[in-house]
């Protein structure tokens, strides 16, 4: 009797190679030829025959110079081997096959990351990715930490610190800011609007909403003294009826990017004197991987290339010591 290597109450962590060696040697009954079918040395697989006989402690195979049975013990264990390693087998395969849809996070319908999604697509047609749309980093980090979701876009450098450490991340583009502004507003004529035009106006820009905090964050940054503030918490508005009601109750020209779809009754303005830029990174969950991910890296850094999205234009603000930029 071979001598167990750990106490009776100690569960066994059964190690699918070794008991793939066994059930070879226990199906041929020859360990040359057992060793061949596996492509190993026949010392090898001795070797791991006598490790499964100590972890289990108990003999596998009745050994003579003639021939090789199996014991009562090894036929006791062929029928649990045979559908562990199944299974082991199984689930190798499930994911080598067919890896789970990547759930990829826009931010918000219409921006520039939904020309990165479709060039994903285009680069690896056999991956499922699948569009979201929590609006805002801030939040969409929450369901990524969580396993929600897997991927999502946005400014990299406005989330805490002990977020980022969690996280990987591609810087993809330089973004030009803009101004939503009410089609009767005094600077609606203009086709740029200066920052100092703003002086003294009230900009929403997301203040009370938790979800995207690294959005109000730039908006304090870019206005400090230049007289501009961040308008108050408003309710959230979801849709363009809401935003049209929103936007005629308060009147508070609203900060964007020069992506933002069409608003009802507003016009979108790009900002100057400076250029700010909203810095845009692809995030994800630290230690993920997926072939879909890679798609979505290389659709990124393909657009970037093609498009100048990583050159900072002339006159442009960024905020100081902004992270994870190119």
């Amino acid at each position: 009797m071979v001598a167990p290597s750990s106490s009776p109450s100690s569960p066994y962590d059964a190690d699918p190679r070794l008991l793939r060696a066994f059930t070879a040697v226990a199906e041929e009954l020859h360990f040359t030829r057992a060793a061949a079918r596996l492509y190993v040395a026949q010392q090898a697989l001795s070797r791991d025959i006598r490790r499964l006989e100590r972890d289990l402690g108990a003999e596998l195979f009745v050994r003579t110079t003639r021939q090789v049975s199996l014991s009562p013990d090894g036929e006791r264990l062929l029928p649990y081997a045979r559908r562990v390693l199944a299974a082991h087998d199984e689930l190798t395969e499930a994911f080598r096959a067919a890896p789970r849809p990547l759930l990829v996070d826009l931010n918000t319908p219409g921006l520039a990351q939904e020309r990165v999604l479709r060039r994903a697509r285009e680069l690896a047609p056999e991956q499922e990715l699948m569009a979201r749309y929590e609006s805002g980093l801030t939040g969409a980090v929450r369901h990524i930490l969580a396993g929600r979701l897997d991927t999502s876009f946005g400014r990299y450098g406005g989330l805490d610190a002990g977020l980022r450490a969690r996280l990987g991340s591609q810087f993809v583009r330089y973004e030009r800011m803009a101004v939503i502004l009410p089609e009767d507003h005094p600077l609606a004529g203009l086709p740029e609007v200066p920052l100092a035009g703003l002086a003294g106006e009230r900009i929403y820009a997301g203040a009370g909403n938790e979800r995207t905090l690294e959005w109000t964050d730039l908006a304090a940054r870019l206005f400090a003294g230049r007289g501009i503030e961040v308008a108050p918490p408003a309710p959230l508005a979801v849709g363009h009826e809401e935003f049209r009601r929103i936007m005629a109750k308060h009147r508070n020209p609203v900060l964007a990017v020069v992506d933002f779809p069409p608003m009802p009754d507003c016009v979108l303005r790009p900002l100057v004197d400076p250029v700010p830029l909203s810095p845009v990174s692809l995030v994800w969950r630290k230690g993920l991987r997926h072939p879909g991910l890679d798609a979505l890296r290389a659709a990124a850094a393909e657009l970037g290339a093609e498009e100048g999205w990583l050159e900072r234009p002339a006159g442009s603000w960024l905020p100081q010591d902004e992270p994870g930029l190119a």
